[in-house]
């Protein structure tokens, strides 16, 4: 794959943790984040569950230190957490003493706020500041404007594989040379307008989400925000930096069979699995496990698992959906699924798929149900999203 790209640092604030620490505790303890909402107001609360963050906006503006007349949305306030931890995890004390960037994924972006005050705009002059919080891009600018960064700052928005897009680039801009450090990931907040439009699409569940199994009834929404920083093999040996993991492949492709469904054969996360070993140069044998993209939709779940099977045939390696701890995270679920897979490297532990029962019918694929100890080199991470944006990431060792 050319330049080796290092994972140096990283931050997440999810339902089931506030810090990489809680949410390791969490992922190893079976505890997850699924809830009734408590910080939204919905005509669906009483009926869906979510992986909420039990953290009012309020709350986090305390966190931030933000003065009292800014306007910050949600997602931006998360973004900025995770992005401030691993920024510190990485013991950065100058962030733009090296070409550094910032590469920040997000589907929600602003909107959680807009949506607020949609009909208030008129009649109240204050709650006007939030209109220009509603694009993605302001999420992204507001995160680097808390970190300081002078550097290229750029958003993506590929809906449920942003943050595996984000990881993508980031590594790309370190291998071509143009950076020497990039921090990337993502950050969504819940909202009305993505429950209202999940619920239309009938694939939320009215349960605890149950990933891969037979009676799956669909996803819980979830938030969450999850940075990692990468950086230059060279910057690595110059400042003696510690290494947690690498990037060492990536792959991103579509099937361009649906607005919001995959191919029954899964053909998008095959070729984009296919890719990924491809540009780590390696065997499907070589994956130790997969973080599958999990959802617990009908859809999801079968197109992922036959890809699955025509990637590694009779030698499927563990595999397992974490979106059971956290819900579906949208345009962040990449990114905190990576720091799981780094902890997955860094502890050769694999986590557990939650609320699993009864195996599919359409195939004998199991998923790992408890939490196992196993000497692990390579871990494949997927994320697919709505139009058929399939990426897929591999994270190793070495």
């Amino acid at each position: 794959m050319g330049k080796k790209v290092a994972i140096t640092g990283m931050g997440i604030i999810s339902s089931i943790g506030n810090t990489v620490e809680e949410n390791y505790n969490a992922l190893v303890n079976g505890k997850n984040g699924i809830s009734t909402i408590e910080n939204l107001e919905t005509i669906h609360a009483a009926v869906i569950k979510v992986g909420e963050i039990k953290r009012t906006n309020q709350q986090l503006e305390q966190q931030l230190q933000l003065p009292p007349d800014n306007n910050f949305s949600r997602t931006a306030m998360l973004g900025a957490i995770a992005a401030k931890q691993a920024v510190q995890n990485a013991g950065i004390q100058n962030i733009n003493e090296y070409k550094t960037g910032l590469i920040s994924a997000t589907s929600v972006a602003g909107m959680d706020m807009t949506e607020k005050y949609y009909y208030d705009y008129f009649e109240e002059e204050a709650c006007r500041k939030y209109i220009s919080s509603h694009d993605a891009g302001d999420v992204t600018h507001k995160i680097a404007e808390q970190l300081g960064l002078k550097g290229l700052v750029t958003t993506v928005s590929t809906a449920c594989s942003s943050a595996a897009n984000a990881i993508m680039l980031g590594a790309r801009l370190i291998q071509s040379g143009q950076l020497d450090r990039v921090i990337v990931g993502g950050t969504d907040a819940l909202a009305k307008f993505t429950i209202n439009g999940f619920k239309t699409l009938m694939i939320l569940s009215d349960t605890d989400n149950t990933p891969f199994d037979n009676n799956r009834k669909g996803l819980n929404l979830g938030e969450a925000a999850a940075f990692l920083v990468l950086e230059s093999d060279e910057l690595v040996q110059k400042e003696n930096k510690k290494v947690m993991a690498y990037v060492s492949g990536f792959g991103n492709a579509n099937d361009a069979f649906h607005q919001t469904a995959s191919s029954e054969n899964g053909e998008g996360a095959f070729l984009a699995m296919q890719k990924a070993l491809k540009s780590a140069d390696l065997q499907p044998s070589a994956i130790d496990y997969v973080n599958a993209h999990g959802t617990a939709t009908p859809n999801n779940d079968l197109s992922e698992g036959r890809a699955m099977l025509r990637i590694f045939e009779e030698n499927m390696p563990e595999f397992s959906s974490t979106k059971a701890f956290t819900g579906h995270t949208l345009a962040a679920a990449a990114a905190i699924e990576a720091v799981y897979s780094v902890l997955v490297l860094q502890n050769n532990v694999i986590f557990p798929n939650l609320n699993f029962k009864t195996p599919m019918e359409e195939f004998n694929l199991i998923p790992q149900t408890t939490l196992k100890e196993k000497s692990i080199n390579h871990v494949l991470s997927n994320s697919f999203g709505f139009g058929g944006n399939c990426s897929t990431v591999i994270f190793s060792k070495k």
